[in-house]
């Protein structure tokens, strides 16, 4: 009896400090660091152009006739602004096609690094327009930190997923939603009157970008590659112990690396697969289409109309005019909670609540809306229930729609995989960015309030779609993942491993047994068959 109190009590002190090695000082700082130079400056550039917007169409303006002997008719401006406004996500669906190559040649950390290099050239763009007097600097600079930002929402997620332990994944890789948050809050501060939203200072808002990008330059490079880009990839056992053992904070690494040998030997080989060879095996078929709805609905779920109808709403609600900037910091502040709450609960609630609770509150918000739009000249209160409609649409899409469609690109794909499906997943990203600037001021002219209606529709098709396909991964590894997936995509896992690239086999198993035979000469000698 005393005997197995001992081991009970054994037991609860090695998970005990399992569990605070899970967060170590290293993967902390990765993941900080990584977010402020990318995510936090894709949500920055969603909105900084919004308090500046009066100021550029007046820069615009005086540039055309300073050019050309006559002001610039309001048709050809609007066009300009559009263009200024939605470059930026043809710049993302750029970044999103090249990221691929990038990061196998490169690799994850690297990638993030030299992504700086389009921030600070695009942050000197625009932010010295004004001066040059040319608007086509801007909308230059635009479609550089576009690419930027399509490279670091897949680089970033696909970093964050490698280096975290399966325990604490979902929770890290909110960080890549919280960071949006914060830089979609960090612009609306900045665009204030007080601060940068002047007419002489709204390039500053601009040159801001160079801070994160050199704050991530600066420390990065002191933190290790991912291990499972090393070990898999570059077959580099050493390093990726070392890496290990920095973010895991602890020097017996021996179970994460055979674990990730596992998974090699599950798959039988690490060569690269390109989005066509994805597209085409069998085993991931599912997985990909829950990508793509996932991140088809996370643009096309109506966020973007609520940012455009904000501004009405609350002056509808007898905000004055020059209060309203100062209220709208509120959808900001509801965001970013809502995000930081999403990272603390994931890993006890799951992506499936999370995601499927998301976009159905979504639906009965977008509803409730509706009907508080179309009656709110007949009754004096509906206003303040459109404004009560819009922060808790801002907040159930940050709890779980916000961020988890870039945790799961991660955890449905093997190591070969997560490059094309990631520029998969970034694709749609970008293109559904896209689809919306351009067809929502038609929706929304020809629906007027009850476009909204529109995209509750889109909402509870994804919660459905969600909540008949999609498998709970919270604390499982890529070969659970792939099993939960297996009787849908109607293959056996013996299936999987025969058709994954059959013909290097034979290559894959001399792979394996090299590895092996390095971990066994010392390396990482310790725990390992």
């Amino acid at each position: 009896m005393e005997n197995r109190q001992q081991s009970n009590g054994v037991m609860k002190e090695n998970n005990a400090v399992k569990k605070k090695a899970n967060w170590s000082g290293s993967l902390i700082v990765a993941s900080l660091t990584g977010a402020f130079g990318s995510s936090f400056l894709y949500g920055y550039n969603l909105s900084v152009v919004n308090a500046p917007a009066g100021y550029i169409k007046k820069f615009y303006n005086e540039t055309w006739e300073r050019r050309y002997g006559f002001s610039v008719d309001e048709g050809t401006l609007t066009l300009l602004w559009s263009i200024t406004v939605s470059i930026f996500a043809i710049g993302g669906l750029v970044g999103a096609f090249i990221v691929t190559p990038i990061v196998k040649f490169f690799g994850r950390k690297c990638t993030l690094l030299l992504n700086n290099v389009f921030a600070v050239a695009a942050a000197l763009l625009m932010s010295l327009s004004l001066l040059a007097g040319s608007f086509e600097m801007l909308i230059l600079g635009r479609i550089i930190m576009g690419v930027d930002a399509g490279i670091s929402l897949s680089a970033l997620p696909m970093y964050l997923s490698e280096i975290s332990p399966k325990e604490i994944r979902g929770s890290l890789g909110q960080v890549t939603a919280i960071f949006i948050c914060i830089g979609v809050f960090t612009g609306q501060v900045l665009g204030l009157p007080e601060i940068f939203g002047q007419e002489s200072q709204w390039p500053f808002l601009f040159g801001a970008i160079i801070v994160p990008s050199l704050i991530q330059a600066v420390i990065l490079p002191f933190l290790p590659e991912s291990p499972r880009y090393l070990l898999l990839e570059k077959h580099n056992t050493s390093k990726a112990e070392k890496a290990f053992q920095r973010f895991l904070g602890k020097d017996d690494v021996s179970h994460e690396i055979e674990e990730v040998l596992a998974e090699s030997r599950v798959q039988r080989n690490t060569k690269m697969v390109s989005v066509l060879q994805l597209l085409r095996t069998r085993t991931v078929r599912w997985q990909i289409v829950t990508v793509v709805v996932t991140m088809g609905c996370y643009q096309l779920c109506g966020l973007n109309a609520i940012w455009y109808y904000t501004n009405n709403i609350f002056s509808e609600s007898g905000i004055s005019r020059e209060t309203i900037p100062y209220v709208t910091l509120s959808t900001g502040a509801v965001e970013t909670l809502a995000a930081v709450f999403s990272g603390l609960v994931i890993e006890r609630l799951g992506r499936r609540p999370l995601l499927i609770g998301g976009f159905g509150l979504m639906v009965v918000f977008f509803s409730v809306l509706t009907v508080s739009l179309t009656l709110q000249n007949t009754v004096h209160w509906l206003p303040y229930l459109s404004i009560f409609c819009i922060l808790a649409i801002i907040a159930s899409f940050c709890i779980g729609p916000g961020g988890i469609p870039f945790v799961l690109t991660g955890e449905f794909f093997q190591q070969s995989q997560r490059p094309a499906a990631f520029m998969i997943a970034g694709t749609v990203n970008w293109l559904s960015n896209f689809a919306v600037g351009l067809l929502f001021p038609f929706i929304q002219a020809g629906l007027q309030t009850y476009c909204f209606l529109v995209f509750a529709g889109i909402c509870f098709a994804g919660a459905a779609y969600l909540f008949f396909v999609l498998p709970e991964t919270k604390n499982k590894t890529f070969h659970e993942i792939s099993q939960a997936f297996a009787k849908r995509n109607k293959v056996t896992l013996e299936m999987q491993e025969m058709k994954h690239y059959p013909g290097e086999r034979k290559s894959s198993e001399e792979q394996e047994s090299n590895f092996t035979s390095s971990v066994d000469n010392g390396e990482t000698k310790k725990g390992i068959v």
